[in-house]
């Protein structure tokens, strides 16, 4: 398949993010905040394997 026929097929996605409280859709930003979204650290919440540290979590 070629670069144009696959870009052909692609379904546009909305991204949205939490803004204070609420959700906004990226693709409204202003060139500023856009930048600041892309440049957002995201985290990988790890799994408790300790028994004594799941009592306190729960």
């Amino acid at each position: 398949m070629t670069n144009e026929a696959f870009e052909s097929r692609r379904t546009r996605c909305i991204v949205y993010t939490r803004v204070m409280g609420y959700h906004r859709p990226v693709e409204s930003f202003n060139i500023g905040k856009k930048g600041e979204h892309q440049e957002r650290k995201f985290f990988v919440e790890k799994e408790v394997k300790s028994k004594s540290l799941r009592s306190h979590v729960a």
